[in-house]
């Protein structure tokens, strides 16, 4: 691509961004925790709708998607959870197709009162735009939009399909990119600009999300040493499973692309609940864990190592029999690697090293991307390529501005070079 028509796109990036960061905010502003994901789809479908694109919105299909082995087991009913999808089709196809996808939903705010402001009110202040999916990902979403906008603004029209997808599930299970490939949405390449500083995500780990129940007897405190507490019990569950996570971190070195990560594979305790009665020895605990997988390892062998080792607890430091049983509540999906030399990849490079003036780095991440459902499962290449961001999934969650700027001038270069382009006359 010539420096006069790069420079053409860059500046129609800058003319519409004070717009661009507009919907950002206003996208925000819509609390997409899960289940309540519709309103910010409804935004999003008439932005997509407003550019005349092809339009589809659909609920989610669990029963279809049980039989995929990407599927993650969900614990909520997907009635009313729509995908929307957006299609620009050229009038003759020339070039090579793309997905820009994008997931709506968040992860829970938390103590709302922690936060410097509300989680949704969607403030810049000296640089950064915050809020709860500011950076995960409601940034990326928008930029896919501008991005096309900045082609079109430039007088040039892609020559390939375009498919705009915003998803739900991504922060639970995987589900909604797997039900947009179930629906038969392909193409030649994929981007995802999920919050990644600016680089480009090699390798990513597999997630298994498990809910392990551990039984009790219960009893009066006057008499505890004739019951058995559940919730302490739980605490040596969790200890056991501590010694896979280390076991699996001692093989990193025959990972490739994890070798050098301190920790790549984590087990997060993420919720405890337990009990009936303050003055009841509790029968009961439930610990819900995320545990991290290298990929190349199935979910299946990883669910079938988790279960052994419960299976093998025995008793607890005095003497206790355990009973810890496991149940699969979400993501149950390997890990992935964006193997070296594709096009796409050169052509991204070509793009951030004309907007950043400097080579593209790409580098391994111990956590989820939905780019496991099109690398594993569509064989196409797939580019988790984002902003610089700050507190993901944390209190006073951000993204920084110039970086989303920046981010959305690659993927703009990137639709004109991949896809191709004709004037727009």
């Amino acid at each position: 691509m010539d420096n006069a028509l790069s420079e053409r796109i860059c500046r129609a990036v800058d003319d519409a961004f004070d717009a661009q960061l507009a919907l950002t905010q206003q996208l925000v502003t819509h609390p997409s925790r899960r289940t309540r994901e519709g309103s910010a789809q409804d935004l999003l479908f008439a932005e997509m709708q407003r550019r005349g694109f092809d339009m589809d919105r659909w609920e989610l299909d669990a029963a279809q998607l049980s039989e995929h082995i990407g599927y993650g087991p969900s614990t909520v009913s997907y009635e009313g959870m729509t995908n929307v999808v957006g299609t620009y089709r050229p009038a003759e196809t020339s070039g090579r197709s793309l997905i820009l996808n994008g997931h709506v939903d968040v992860v829970p705010e938390g103590p709302e009162q922690v936060w410097s402001r509300s989680p949704w009110d969607a403030p810049i202040i000296d640089g950064w735009l915050y809020g709860r999916g500011s950076g995960d990902m409601k940034a990326g979403l928008v930029a896919n939009l501008f991005a096309f906008d900045a082609v079109v603004a430039a007088g040039l029209l892609p020559a390939a399909p375009i498919h705009f997808q915003s998803v739900v599930e991504e922060e639970c299970t995987g589900n909604g990119s797997l039900s947009a490939l179930l629906r038969g949405y392909t193409a030649d390449a994929v981007i995802i600009p999920e919050p990644e500083e600016d680089m480009l995500v090699r390798a990513n780990t597999g997630v298994i999300w498990m809910t392990v129940r551990v039984a009790g007897e219960p009893t009066h405190p006057r008499e505890m040493a004739s019951g058995f507490n559940a919730i302490d019990a739980a605490h040596h569950v969790m200890t056991q499973l501590r010694q896979v996570e280390e076991r699996w971190n001692a093989e990193k070195g025959s990972h490739r692309y994890f070798e050098d990560l301190e920790h790549p594979i984590n087990f997060n305790l993420g919720t405890i609940s337990g009990g009936d009665w303050p003055s009841s020895v509790p029968a009961w605990c439930e610990i819900e864990v995320r545990v991290a997988l290298y990929p190349g390892v199935t979910a299946e062998d990883a669910w079938g190592e988790l279960t052994e080792a419960l299976a093998a607890i025995g008793t607890d430091p005095n003497g206790h029999p355990i009973t810890a049983t496991a149940t699969r509540t979400g993501f149950y999906s390997e890990g992935y690697v964006l193997e070296e030399g594709s096009d796409a990849e050169a052509t991204l490079a070509r793009a951030h090293e004309t907007v950043f003036d400097k080579k593209l780095e790409s580098f391994t991440t111990p956590g989820y991307l939905d780019g496991r459902v099109f690398t594993l499962y569509g064989n196409t290449p797939t580019l988790v390529y984002g902003p610089v961001s700050e507190a993901i999934h944390g209190f006073d969650e951000r993204v920084d501005i110039e970086s989303v700027r920046r981010v959305t001038k690659s993927i703009a270069l990137f639709i004109a070079e991949w896809c191709g382009t004709t004037n727009n006359s």
